[in-house]
């Protein structure tokens, strides 16, 4: 089990440590979104993410029937998006307080990353989504 939080720790949750697959996206939302040159996301069911303190907290934005983005109302850090008919979260992998068992092992959208920003690791990298 992993545990995580917001910046300012007003919403709290734990994961399942049992991420399907992650990676390094370099898409100019997740930029954006994020602040940083890229962003580190774990995916897993929906149902082994679970809000443990400040559900009172939780901003559900962009809903529709793909899904929605969580973030905490207080501080606004993104903490995960309900994405694939709703059945799957992307965590933030920046969130949790403990290191998950599956890593991020390859980078998407690496055709549009950050100009200014090397990817200097062995990984795969691919333009946009892998094949």
């Amino acid at each position: 089990m992993l545990t995580g939080c917001c910046y300012c720790g007003a919403v709290r949750l734990e994961v399942d440590d049992a991420f399907g697959y992650a990676f390094y996206c370099h898409c100019s939302r997740c930029r954006r979104r994020t602040g940083a040159a890229c962003a580190a996301i774990g995916g897993i069911e929906i149902d082994l993410v679970r809000i443990t303190a400040g559900r009172e907290h939780l901003l559900k934005v962009g809903e529709s029937e793909d899904g929605y983005r969580c973030l905490c109302k207080q501080c606004y850090s993104p903490l995960y998006d309900a994405v694939r008919e709703q059945k799957f979260a992307h965590v933030q992998l920046g969130v949790l307080d403990g290191v998950p068992t599956r890593r991020p092992d390859h980078h998407i959208f690496a055709g549009s990353k950050a100009a200014w920003h090397p990817i200097t690791d062995a990984l795969p990298q691919f333009e946009e989504f892998p094949p």
